[in-house]
């Protein structure tokens, strides 16, 4: 992994998280000076688009060209942006244009703050995790009209229940990756009949202690396009086990690349 560029990257973010912006903003000059210098030359920028209900959604778009293919990354509950850092850093160096969203359903985490959720409570938008499909939403729609492309959604936990369902119903969405997804909605979702049928490649992984909880849902998707990764591993929950601090993190990467590869994505 491109060490020295996540550093540049997470002090940007850092830094980034204070202001709101409306549109695609320029990196600052000193950081785009150390990313032209390095191996590769990338960009990052925070974002804002609306989602359907008017309320803005923040996010950082981590740009490798104008016409690569488009990943976006949603975080679990409780966290931001920021838990997907360092796997869009890594998406990023192979050639991928990643999006990672603040969904109104979280919080502070990682030093830094929920930009969505918080102007979500002060302007008085609800923020369940079912209120939080309608950012995921806004960002596809983000993604397509700047590169008019379909996208690979990644989701955590709640979010990654949200995936697979958005992922059932929404053309623009090419495969899904869902980290720990389960039952968290309560008598307003059933996900496995909302999922019944998905039809596009789906990669489904959770902590070695959770993988019965998800078979249901694997077992509902046509096993000639579902992929069950089960580690060795005790793991994680959700998809913090992408990060280099955790211990399993190199296992689940060598299982989502060999998806990535399988399905030519």
């Amino acid at each position: 992994m491109h060490l020295k560029f996540y550093i540049i990257i997470c002090c940007f973010l850092f830094a980034s998280c204070t202001s709101e912006v409306n549109e695609i903003t320029t990196v600052d000059p000193v950081v785009e000076q150390e990313v032209e210098g390095s191996t590769d030359n990338f960009t990052v920028s925070p974002v804002t688009f609306d989602a359907t209900d008017g309320l803005v959604v923040s996010a950082d778009l981590f740009e490798a060209s104008a016409n690569g293919p488009s990943f976006i990354l949603s975080h679990q509950a409780g966290f931001n942006r920021t838990e997907n850092t360092e796997a869009a850093v890594e998406l990023m160096s192979r050639g991928y244009n990643v999006l990672t969203t603040d969904q109104r359903s979280g919080g502070t985490r990682n030093g830094a703050d929920n930009e969505t959720a918080d102007r979500a409570e002060a302007e008085g938008f609800p923020s369940s995790f079912l209120d939080a499909e309608q950012d995921i939403i806004a960002a596809i729609d983000f993604m397509v009209d700047r590169y008019d492309q379909q996208v690979i959604l990644l989701g955590s936990s709640y979010s990654s229940s949200l995936a697979l369902k958005i992922a059932n119903e929404n053309d623009h969405v090419q495969a899904v990756l869902a980290f720990s997804p389960g039952e968290y909605f309560g008598s307003a979702l059933n996900l496995e009949s909302s999922i019944t049928g998905l039809d596009k490649p789906t990669f489904i992984t959770s902590a070695r202690g959770e993988a019965s909880q998800v078979q249901p849902f694997v077992d509902v998707i046509d096993p000639s396009i579902v992929t069950h990764f089960v580690p060795q591993a005790s793991g994680s929950h959700g998809a913090v086990v992408l990060s280099s601090d955790n211990s399993a993190s190199e296992e689940y990467w060598t299982a989502l690349n060999a998806f990535l590869t399988e399905n030519e994505l």
